[in-house]
């Protein structure tokens, strides 16, 4: 329960921070509301697989810029903080569910901007949201495991790039295919696929609650 009670408030306090700093999260809405306006602007009503190909470059671009920055922001004297009252799993498990939430509220408002002003070529729509929903979640996770190890280097962005693109292509090949599938009334969604992307979460998660006690001690 103790544990349980750390992520909670851990969690509650990385909430009243974004909701302090407000200009973080606005300028993340500034970014998806003025990309997808070019958009609009620049080619109107894309094809299929342009819509689906745009979007989740998009969604990757957001995830870096709402997720990554959770370590990154955190200071020297407000980890040793941490570093005396919780546990490193505790805190890594808080940062995960805090930009899980995060990335899942950007999807929606992303999924929302694109069907308003590039059309909605999506034919199953509820499946597509449920994709993005498992998408975003995805993408949150790998990146707050890379934040957490870029955050103890010295060349954070560097790290990041390195260590990310191994990570990051594959589930974005995951999820494109699974997500073509959503604008095809004829394709069904590959159920194997989705066992396998989530197959990929619960090994970042494993990883991330096994590494990141060591990173914790430095």
């Amino acid at each position: 329960m103790s544990s349980i009670h750390h992520i909670i408030t851990l969690f509650k306090k990385d909430v009243l921070l974004e909701i302090r700093q407000q200009y973080s999260f606005y300028g993340i809405l500034l970014y998806i509301g003025a990309t997808v306006l070019v958009l609009q602007t620049a080619i109107s009503e894309p094809e299929t697989k342009v819509w689906n190909g745009l979007f989740w470059v998009i969604q990757l671009f957001i995830c870096i810029n709402a997720v990554a920055k959770s370590f990154l922001q955190e200071s020297k004297g407000r980890m040793l903080y941490f570093y005396s009252i919780a546990s490193p799993t505790d805190f890594v498990l808080a940062k995960l569910l805090f930009n899980s939430l995060l990335m899942l509220v950007m999807s929606v408002i992303s999924v929302a901007l694109f069907i308003l002003f590039l059309g909605n070529p999506v034919e199953k729509v509820w499946s597509f949201i449920g994709l993005v929903l498992l998408g975003g979640w995805s993408l949150s996770l790998v990146f707050t495991f890379l934040a957490a190890i870029a955050a103890k280097a010295q060349q954070n962005a560097a790290i990041m790039a390195v260590l990310g693109f191994p990570l990051i292509i594959p589930q974005l090949l995951l999820l494109m295919r699974l997500s073509n599938a959503a604008f095809n009334p004829i394709l069904t969604i590959p159920v194997n696929t989705i066992l396998l992307l989530m197959a990929l979460d619960i090994m970042v998660i494993l990883l991330a609650v096994i590494l990141f006690p060591f990173l914790w001690k430095d």
